[in-house]
Parts: structure tokens; sequence; C-alpha cells
């Protein structure tokens, strides 16, 4: 038996990804195509219940070698991400860079700027404090100590959006809020330390270089068991309450943002003021005025973007790079756009409502993901997805194995998929998708229940025990 404030403490300490719940005792034996016995032995052993549904088809000529349950529509979670790579590169191209400005619109005369001062983003989901200070330390070299105008910030680029699921905990650090200016994928750093007379609690915006303290953002301990948060939205502030009983001696959790733009012109701020430049408060701004730029800071390529995005299936940054390059103005119709997209362009069906994966309602075959993968295999995608080697038994990557597997995971609660490459040295390779859903279970959780459901690890392990040995099963018998 675990106390309540083990568990707790441990949600803190938790890294905050969406969870499945415990696997059923037994599942009824799937339909399977002829052939397909190893598989399906694979399949029913790992009792997953719900849908299971895959495909594996030659690489060359697109040939489907073994499937089942192929056309069943299923939540994709994270391996929209891949899809979302497709389409970002498609309609921005793979040097696409975001800016981040801070301009002037007037002279700069004697370290007097005269005019206002203005902080421009472009959506960059990338950017982070350490950035932020050097665009802070560019306006120092240049000798700018007083600023006789505004202080005005522009959050262009995408739309500001709360966040990106509703149906996600308030306090979870994958689901933040979204807009033209971000910062630290806009999470704020809530830090803990118990002393003689209580708890010392701080908020900062923590970078490699500079740890700039945050007001925006705050957090006060009650004297409860449960929730483990409460948030209340202000018109420019995020108020957030912590159970106290959940606290151990000191410790620190990333906490979403939801007002990314207060939040990314209080730190500039707070940064400049470490160079000697005291900025009144900032306005927001919803048209660009004229100006010159006095510095810059750009993103790395979109290629990049996408790769880390893929590595360490960041939500925030899939949903800057879907909303720029749908130019829509709501998840719902940005993510319709990527859908007609890939009908257009790979002849597919399928439902989009992000570009994360994090909506549940998003739906995906297994059959329409292998072909979307299959005709992007002379593309980038595969040289930006994850690579590892096979997987033993015991689940342990095997180290040097000539057999390369290029892929996107993807994880929610009764939900596990994954989608790529399988590539050995020589002859055959492989395209593959595998999807799994349990979508009744899913939709009976509780939202105290979604963050770490009862028995979601075990679930998740057999899920991608059950993707492992059909990955071998494949190499073994088509490469």
């Amino acid at each position: 038996m675990y106390s309540r404030r083990w568990i707790l403490a441990g949600l803190l300490a938790s890294a905050a990804v969406p969870g499945c719940a415990e696997a059923p005792s037994h599942s009824p034996r799937p339909a399977m195509k002829p052939g397909a016995g190893g598989a399906e032995a694979i399949v029913h052993a790992a009792g997953l219940g719900g849908t299971v549904g895959f495909v594996v088809m030659d690489s060359a000529s697109g040939k489907v070698l073994e499937a089942m349950n192929e056309n069943s529509a299923q939540p994709p979670a994270s391996v929209a991400k891949a899809m979302t790579t497709l389409y970002a590169l498609d309609r921005l191209g793979p040097n696409y860079r975001y800016a981040t400005r801070v301009m002037a619109t007037g002279p700069v005369q004697n370290g007097q700027l005269q005019g206002d001062l203005i902080l421009v983003g472009s959506g960059d989901p990338s950017l982070d404090t350490d950035r932020l200070g050097d665009l802070a330390q560019t306006l120092a070299v240049r000798g700018i100590k007083e600023v006789t105008g505004r202080y005005l910030a522009f959050a262009g680029g995408i739309p500001h959006i709360d966040e990106i699921d509703r149906d996600q905990p308030d306090h979870v650090g994958y689901n933040p809020a979204i807009a033209g200016l971000n910062l630290n994928y806009n999470r704020v750093n809530f830090k803990w330390q118990r002393g003689t007379k209580g708890y010392a609690l701080s908020m900062d915006a923590r970078g490699k270089r500079y740890v700039p303290s945050v007001s925006m953002s705050n957090v006060a301990t009650v004297a409860r068991k449960s929730p483990l948060f409460t948030y209340k939205r202000g018109s420019d502030r995020d108020h957030w309450t912590v159970a106290q009983s959940a606290l151990n001696k000191n410790g620190s959790r990333w906490l979403p943002v939801r007002h990314p733009e207060a939040y990314t012109a209080e730190v500039f701020a707070t940064l400049m003021q470490a160079h000697g430049l005291r900025l009144p408060a900032a306005r927001f701004i919803t048209a660009l005025p004229a100006g010159v730029v006095l510095a810059e800071s750009r993103s790395d390529p979109l290629t990049d973007l996408t790769r880390a995005m893929l590595k360490y299936s960041n939500n925030l940054t899939a949903e800057a790079v879907g909303l720029t390059a749908s130019g829509a103005s709501d998840l719902r119709q940005s993510g319709a756009q990527m859908q007609a997209w890939a009908a257009a362009k790979h002849g597919i069906g399928c439902k989009f409502v992000d570009h994360s994966g994090l909506g549940g309602d998003s739906r995906v075959s297994a059959a329409d993901m292998a072909n979307a993968l299959h005709r992007s295999r002379g593309g980038l995608l595969p040289g930006l997805l994850r690579e590892q080697g096979l997987r033993d038994a015991t689940g342990k990557e095997v180290k040097n194995h000539p057999i390369r597997v290029h892929a996107k995971t993807g994880t929610l609660n009764f939900v596990s998929g994954l989608a790529g490459y399988i590539r050995p040295p020589s002859g055959q390779g492989l395209t593959f998708a595998i999807f799994s859903a349990d979508t009744r279970r899913r939709n009976a959780l509780s939202m105290t229940e979604r963050e770490q459901p009862p028995g979601g690890r075990q679930w998740t392990r057999n899920a991608r025990d059950m993707q492992a040995h059909l990955i071998r099963h494949w190499a073994a018998k088509f490469t």
C-alpha cells in the first residue's frame, strides 16, 4: 500500500506524459488475413482489448505483406506528428525559420531610443530564455539605456489558443497555450523548498545561462489532500494552488502557461533590466507599426525543428508549425486543412482535430498512415524520424543491430501507436503502422485519473512489447 502523500509526490515529480490504463485480463481474438498466424499470436498475447490494427508493406513496391484491422480508424496519438511534419515541410519548405525581433519606431541617439520598443513574435515554438537573453544582450551592446516611448509586444504569426486539448488536466505541462510569442514551450518552472517557517515557493523561466524570476504566474500552498493543483485564470496572470500535503522537502515541476504573450514580455523586460534598461509595463498590440529592427533571433530550420519535435514529441512545436502552415484561426480548422491536404497529396482519408495528436478525436487507420509513409519514403521524413535498432525479448535495444528502425511513437490513455520504416543493411525494406486503442475504457476515465491512470504503465508496456515483437517478426520474415 502506498500513502496518498507518496502518490501525490510522485505526480509532482512526474514527466507529465499522458499515460494509459490497466490492461484487461483477456482480449477477443481479432480477425486475421491468411498467413498472419505469427502476428495474430503476438497481438493476442498482448491482451490490450479494444482494437489493434496494423499493416506492413514492401517499401519499394507498396505491396501489403501482412495486415490486421488495417482499415479501422483509430486515435493516432503522437504518430500524428509524422503527418504534421510532412504537411509543414510541404507548405513551408525545409529551410523555413521563425524570427523573433526587437524593433524601434524611432531613432537611437546617445543611448536613448526616441520612440517605442516592440518585441515582435512570429510563433517560434523553440524560443527559450537564453535566446531571449541574447536579444537583450544585443540591445545592451548597442548602448540603449532609455526608451522615451512605450514597451509594446506583438504576437503575430499564429493565433492565441488557451490550450491544445480541453480534456486534459489543468496542470499538465504537455498541454500549454499557443501564441505568436512562445517561451520555454510555454511552461514556467515551479520550485518549492521547505524551511523552518513553511515552504518557500517561486516561479522562474530558467534557461541554461539565465534564470529570471516570474510574477505573472504564481502559486500558493493549501492545506488539503486533493486535488493536487487548482488553476484560476486572470486577465493576464495564471493563479495556481498546490496541495501542501503533496510537497516533499524540495523539488520543482514545469507548469503550463496560459498567457504566453505576457510571460514572454515579462521575461524580456527582466532580462533588459539586468542590462540597465528598465522598461514600462508591456502593452499588447494586434497591428505592427512601421519601425526598424534592432535585434533578431532566428529559429533553426524547419527540418531541425521537426526532427527535435519527433524525437521529444513536443506538442507545442507540432501545433505551432501546423498553424503556421495552414494560416487557420484555430486548431480544429487547422487540423481540417491538414486533413484535406492529406487527402489531396496522399489519397488517404483521416480526421485531425490538431497537429500534435493530443486530442483524442483524431482518427487515422494503419493502412492510411502506412500509405502516406510509403509515398514519402524518398523524402526528408525517414531521416528526421528517431532511429534505433531492434529490441530483444526483454525490450532492450540491441546495440549495433544491422537492421534499423526509423519510427514515431504515440501514447495516450488506452492508446498506443508506432509507424515508420524497417531498414536492413541490404535487401527488402519495410513500411509499417501499428495502432492500438480501447476508446471505451479511455472515455470512462475521470479527469483526476487522466494524468496517471491506475495500471497505465503496464498497459503501455504491453503495447510497446507487442510493437517490438511485431517488428522482430516482420524483420525475420520479410527482410
